[in-house]
């Protein structure tokens, strides 16, 4: 049987241990770095994460709150979802900011691409910042019904990320990288003004 490398790593065989609409778990018999036997399990997303910070004029943002299953606890975030594949990821975050807030967005700019969590999943993040908001009325799926949405000043939420009332990874990069490239005076003069302003450095 031929063996594959990854890497330090060598696959010995590999199956699908786990699989339902939303993703799959396929289980590794490895050869570990330091040569011992071992098992690797990677959970695949079907989807990819998207993620979404619109900014008002006056440098608002909005916040939407729900209970996740997963940790059984309350969380307030901003607009997030899922980007099925074929799609790309700005219409799928068109599409959850509508879906969540009933905001849409004049402008688009991509913020910031990541890996969710590189030791147990393939899973990617795509994030973008959304302005020039017009406000309609959201459309939620039925995994929603629970969702409550604020709107609040960016320095709120920034202060929310950082005391940990915020405990969504995706928010907190979100956030922090917006700032930072206002900041820095690597976003659109108009955006960083309303960023800044909502951070009270205008």
């Amino acid at each position: 049987m031929t063996q594959l490398r990854r890497g330090p790593w060598t696959i010995l065989s590999e199956r699908l241990g786990y699989e339902n609409p939303w993703m799959r778990v396929r289980e590794f018999d490895v050869l570990r770095p330091d040569g011992q036997p071992g098992l690797y399990g990677v959970m695949e997303p079907r989807q990819a994460a998207i993620g979404v910070l619109p900014v008002y004029d006056n440098g608002d943002t909005v916040l939407v709150g729900q209970h996740r299953f997963a940790l059984d606890a309350w969380s307030w975030e901003l607009p997030e979802g899922g980007g099925p594949e074929g799609v790309a990821p700005l219409e799928s975050a068109k599409r959850e900011l509508e879906e969540e807030t009933g905001l849409r967005a004049a402008h688009w700019r991509p913020l910031s691409e990541f890996d969710v969590s590189n030791s147990i999943t393939s899973e990617r993040a795509y994030s973008f910042i959304a302005w020039g908001l017009s406000e309609g009325t959201p459309e939620r799926e039925g995994t929603e019904a629970d969702m409550q949405m604020r709107r609040l000043p960016l320095r709120e939420a920034l202060e929310m990320a950082i005391s940990g009332t915020i405990r969504d990874g995706f928010s907190m990069i979100m956030l922090m990288a917006a700032v930072e490239q206002a900041r820095r005076g690597a976003l659109d003069p108009g955006l960083s003004r309303s960023i800044l302003s909502g951070l009270d450095e205008a």
